[in-house]
């Protein structure tokens, strides 16, 4: 008998294909199709599907994405890399202060550099940095003294020095960087990596973002899941805490105890079961994985974020202070299974020094230098360098100019600059020791190999085992894709 009705059951050709809509397509297929599965969720005996369910995954039969969405998937070929780690450097680093040395900024300091610098406020004459740059490893890439930790591994580092946005401004330039599209809300990348590869840890979020303090309302779009379902939206962490019950918001609960707690959820599965029978509700199917999450997170969660159980010379490589710490839980997500992690610095003091540049920039890579660069060498000791993916940047960089105040005078700082700025990846599929692209001799604008965000997201799908523009969701009527119409994977900087 179930053998015959495993036969009689419609494959699903999409996931046979995996050219997505090869991932979309089992989603899609849950709104749009009326195959027999279909009619079995819609009936009066509906409920009957979910054991169905569970003989069609038994055998093999049901696809990844219909047994669960954030079960572990294969990519469509073969991936370098398995898991991403973002560090996201919010309000725009300067590359030229960083990764980007332009020593012509020395040679016409306090002079014009003409009236065709296009910036968002009024700057004023030619400014060095005031940090001294030097070349590390055996690539000899020039990196600024507020990143030496970090430039000790330039040799595992493709710097791309040639990246461009499309305003000067955070909101719109943050959700092109984390999301794809600089003007309406679209899913973070992070939602993008989760949908098409799953998570291989059903006990913790598949998404972390870790941002201490939090950001504003208006923000937290850069880590949403928006026309995705809403399970492969990221988990916000207050890094800030150190207590699990204030890290993690309501993940003990004050009075009743995990065997109640269970038997409240098996009850409440049993309702949700018999109303989600005769309807295809995936804001429905979200909540219900939500709570199922949540109980089984109670356990594990303890474990992962605990970094006491770390050895005390793991933690002293990591340093102190919030962003250490952050770091070394992100680890302990990543070597758990947890897919992609993204680490916010600079939320409650951005990067974004408009005055006082060499105090703040200097303040600000201190507190991330070490832990960035005692990352890599965790990983690699670990053996998961190789496939993990590291992503280190912000949404812009910062003019060449001195910024000026309100009566022009300089501020020894730096306004916003969309029009060129750097960012690193290391790690899974990429070539060390690398430097792509280029802005011009005073770092204002990318003149060569111009690398859009779309590029930079296309490359990093690469590297997961993702053909981009195939990587879609079928939404109001249209294939959506992280890259939107746009991007070329950078294959100069792929190992």
């Amino acid at each position: 008998m179930r053998n015959d009705i495993l036969k009689s059951l419609p494959t699903n050709p999409g996931v046979a294909s995996c050219g997505l809509r090869s991932i979309a397509a089992p989603i899609s297929a849950l709104q749009e199709t009326s195959d027999r599965r279909s009619m079995l969720q819609r009936s009066a005996l509906g409920i009957g599907a979910f054991g169905l369910a569970h003989v069609l995954n038994a055998d093999g039969r049901l696809s990844a994405m219909e047994a669960g969405p954030l079960n572990d998937r294969p990519s469509p070929f073969l991936p370098k890399a398995k898991r991403v780690i973002h560090f996201f450097l919010n309000g725009g680093p300067s590359h030229v202060d960083t990764f980007d040395p332009k020593p012509l900024l020395s040679k016409y300091a306090g002079q014009s550099l003409g009236d065709n610098l296009l910036t968002e406020r009024k700057t004023g004459a030619a400014f060095p940095s005031p940090f001294k740059f030097r070349r590390y490893g055996q690539s000899g890439i020039e990196v600024s003294e507020i990143f030496s930790r970090t430039a000790a591994h330039i040799d595992d580092i493709a710097v791309i020095r040639s990246m461009y946005a499309q305003v000067p401004n955070h909101e719109p330039s943050l959700m092109l960087m984390n999301c794809g599209d600089s003007v309406q809300p679209r899913p973070s990348m992070g939602a993008w990596v989760l949908y098409g590869l799953g998570t291989e840890n059903q006990n913790l979020p598949g998404f972390v973002a870790m941002c201490p303090g939090g950001l504003p309302i208006k923000d937290t779009e850069n880590w949403q899941s928006a026309f995705l379902p809403g399970a492969f939206q990221g988990t916000y962490i207050d890094s800030q805490h150190k207590e699990l019950s204030r890290l993690i918001e309501n993940i003990e609960h004050p009075q009743i105890a995990t065997e109640a707690q269970r038997r409240q959820l098996n009850l409440l599965a049993r309702l949700n079961a018999e109303h989600r029978a005769q309807r295809i509700d995936q804001r429905l199917d979200s909540r219900i994985q939500s709570f199922e999450l949540a109980f089984r997170m109670q356990h594990d969660a303890a474990d992962a974020f605990d970094v006491t159980r770390e050895p005390a010379h793991i933690q002293q490589m990591y340093g102190e202070g919030i962003h250490a710490r952050q770091t070394l839980i992100a680890r302990r997500l990543l070597e758990r299974g947890v897919r992609y992690v993204q680490l916010w610095h600079g939320a409650g003091q951005p990067w974004d020094n408009h005055a006082g540049i060499e105090a703040a920039h200097r303040n600000l890579a201190g507190q991330i230098d070490q832990p960035i660069a005692a990352l890599m060498t965790d990983l690699k000791q670990r053996g998961l360098f190789e496939d993990t993916l590291i992503l280190w940047g912000g949404e812009f960089g910062r003019t060449p100019t001195v910024e000026l105040s309100g009566d022009g005078k300089p501020q020894s700082g730096r306004d916003h600059n969309h029009w060129g700025f750097s960012v690193w990846l290391a790690g899974g599929g990429i070539k060390g020791g690398t430097v792509y692209g280029a802005t011009d001799d005073i770092g204002f604008k990318a003149v060569d190999k111009p690398t859009s965000v779309h590029d930079l997201h296309a490359t990093m799908l690469h590297c997961l085992g993702f053909d981009h523009k195939k990587l879609t969701f079928r939404y109001a009527g249209r294939d959506f894709r992280l890259t939107d119409v746009h991007g070329e994977v950078i294959h100069d900087i792929l190992a």
